[in-house]
């Protein structure tokens, strides 16, 4: 798998909500309050959803200056 594959999976919104659907699915089965397990994935997002778009932001910015 090439960089422009990875890169392009670790910037996408879906992958981070598989990762945050996952962890409060895992804090939920192991006992944790609902309420702080659906906190915790919402700060996932709240964190990676920034940082993904000036990534995404930078790369096409990036690929587009070859041009």
């Amino acid at each position: 798998m090439q960089k422009q594959d990875w890169l392009r999976k670790l910037i996408s919104r879906k992958f981070w909500m598989a990762v945050a659907e996952f962890v409060t699915a895992l804090l939920i089965f192991l006992k944790k309050d609902a309420s702080a397990a659906q906190e915790i994935g919402a700060l996932i997002m709240l964190g990676v959803t920034p940082v993904a778009y000036m990534f995404a932001e930078g790369w096409t910015d990036a690929k587009g200056e070859g041009e």
